[in-house]
């Protein structure tokens, strides 16, 4: 086990396009870390680079007590499992999970010893004698895992391993992976851009966008306390409501949008006292709305009822207030029919609020 320090770290390509810009970032001994963003974000480019895999432009890139920057990926102690499963089709699980070990020159008796101990972890060993395509997606995955796990590497490097699982299957993997952390204790870096995965693997997570590392922080704290507007919309599904318009004071402040008007709880006025007359945008996520005022402190946004979509123990009402959009997440009991008029209510220590320029979140204790 080692942990993952990266200083600097820069990657530009010779077109001048910057896959990964000035990456700061300490990854504990041990720890799960996932790095989550949209395609193009630069999260599996800075895997790559701490993989050796690509060679950074600038910056340092510690494993442990070395300096692993200018090291060939098969001297940094790491072990990769790719989307794809990459396993040889013409050898067996047995074989598969092996191969590696035989090229490094070990003796039969400790690679069956290895192959034997992966295998009862990952529960293959009734599938040894079978080729990949006797497998299953999943079953495939676990072969792969298997053959990263033998090798026993300081860090494991994981670039979404599960986006080719269909959604039950991949929900039985993350667990599996989750279980395989805490047994092995050793220090994994999960990279994907599904949000489910991040918030439910990471002890922490790295949100990324544009090659820029936007916050790290554990998944919960993310999703409660986004620094920006990117991180708050990306993190969350349904995402966060955002309402967006100029702040006025019309007898106390609101923020004034296209057709609509935001009504702002007086607690808010010491927050966005240098901010009169800019742009503002208030986010709200989708559950902290309810049909009914619980305080006197609430605020109320009143829409139309454009779509209502009933999934089982929930419901989601879309409601169109002036030229915006909002999803409420309610429960599904006397939901209003589609073109109804309705007021939705929200807390207002439940609403943050975001500089409309910059999309800096607004600290409520700056």
């Amino acid at each position: 086990m080692a942990a993952v320090t990266l200083n600097g770290v820069r990657k530009v390509y010779n077109n001048g396009h910057v896959g990964v810009d000035r990456a700061d970032l300490s990854i504990g001994d041990g720890e799960f870390m996932v790095l989550v963003g949209p395609s193009g974000c630069g999260k599996s480019t800075l895997l790559r680079l701490i993989a050796g895999l690509e060679e950074a432009t600038d910056g340092s890139i510690m494993i442990g007590n070395r300096d692993v920057t200018k090291l060939e990926p098969r001297d940094r102690d790491i072990a990769m499992v790719f989307q794809s499963y990459a396993l040889y089709p013409h050898m067996t699980v047995e074989e598969n999970l092996g191969f590696g070990l035989k090229l490094r020159g070990m003796s039969s008796n400790e690679i069956e010893r290895l192959v034997k101990e992966a295998a009862d972890m990952l529960d293959l060993s009734t599938m040894m004698e079978r080729l990949p395509k006797q497998l299953s997606g999943g079953q495939r995955q676990r072969v792969a895992l298997g053959r990263a796990l033998v090798r026993h590497p300081q860090v494991f490097l994981l670039d979404e391993p599960l986006s080719n699982l269909d959604a039950k299957l991949r929900g039985t993997m993350r667990a599996e992976i989750a279980r395989l952390h805490r047994k092995l204790k050793t220090t994994m870096i999960y990279v994907t851009h599904d949000q489910i995965e991040a918030m439910t693997l990471g002890e922490r997570v790295v949100v990324m966008d544009k090659g820029i590392i936007q916050q790290i922080d554990t998944p919960m704290r993310i999703y409660e306390a986004p620094v920006n507007l990117f991180v708050a919309g990306f993190l969350g599904n349904p995402p966060m409501n955002f309402f967006r318009g100029r702040l006025q004071e019309r007898g106390g402040l609101v923020i004034e949008g296209e057709g609509a008007t935001f009504p702002l709880p007086a607690s808010a006025s010491t927050l966005l006292r240098t901010h009169r007359d800019r742009e503002i945008v208030a986010g709200i996520r989708p559950e902290n709305f309810n049909r009914e005022r619980m305080t006197a402190e609430d605020i109320s946004i009143e829409g139309t009822v454009e779509l209502v979509e009933s999934v089982g123990s929930e419901s989601f009402l879309h409601v169109r207030s002036g030229s915006q959009f909002l999803i409420a997440r309610i429960k599904p009991t006397e939901l209003p029919a589609i073109g109804a008029r309705v007021k939705l209510h929200a807390p207002e220590n439940k609403i943050l609020y975001f500089d409309g320029a910059s999309g800096r979140v607004l600290d409520r204790e700056a």
